[in-house]
């Protein structure tokens, strides 16, 4: 029988552990620090993560062109305050927005913000993977296997992929190419980072060429 303390063990919120974890680095990196996000700094990240959690009528520019010019010109206005209020609404964001309240967060904000408290992290020469734990690997590893398949179907690649530790999946009964490595640099890879992860990808040199440049992600 389960014991009662397992039922009341504490779920870690990952998406507050990176939202700090990533809020402290921003600082302490400073405003202009380069980051895996072509032609952004810290500040550019940082006005960007605001935006979206703050300005639902802007942040729909990231995925509807037309609005494009409206959502980059609210975020520089963002990007103009002190820095250091800046990373402070990162670190504190509303209550129950859309994409913060208690419901919707950990949907909405782990993968966003590991993936781009990796990109400061990966943003200068010199880094290394940080150790995960277990149980953050698997919780990463349940949504990467969904966009992992949507991406390389969009690109036509078939692929088995290998997390180390758990469980692999195949897009084809055949795959072309095999991609292994720890679930968090899966996710960094499939989030259109392929460069920057120690991700082993094995199998037609051409296709593996084409896998490490192609856009992946969202």
């Amino acid at each position: 029988m389960q014991r009662y303390n397992d039922y009341h063990r504490p779920v870690t919120n990952y998406a507050r552990q990176e939202r700090a974890l990533l809020s402290d680095l921003l600082l302490s990196e400073g405003p202009d620090a380069p980051t895996l996000c072509e032609g952004w700094t810290t500040r550019d990240l940082a006005a960007h993560l605001v935006v979206r959690e703050r300005r639902p009528d802007a942040s729909a520019g990231i995925v509807i062109p037309p609005l494009a010019g409206y959502a980059e010109r609210v975020r520089l206005a963002r990007a103009a305050l002190p820095y250091e209020r800046l990373v402070g609404q990162v670190r504190n964001p509303p209550g129950w927005g859309p994409l913060t309240n208690p419901l919707v967060d950990p949907l909405a904000n782990t993968l966003e913000f590991f993936i781009h408290h990796e990109d400061v992290r990966r943003g200068r020469p010199g880094w290394e993977p940080r150790p995960l734990t277990p149980a953050f690997e698997a919780h990463l590893w349940r949504t990467v296997k969904l966009l992992s398949r949507a991406s390389l179907r969009r690109v036509g690649i078939t692929a088995e992929i290998a997390p180390d530790g758990l469980e692999p999946v195949r897009t084809a009964t055949d795959p072309q190419v095999r991609i292994a490595g720890p679930a968090g640099e899966l996710a960094v890879f499939f989030f259109g980072r392929q460069r920057a992860t120690r991700v082993t990808v094995e199998g037609d040199p051409g296709i593996v060429e084409r896998l490490r440049t192609v856009r992946l992600g969202v």
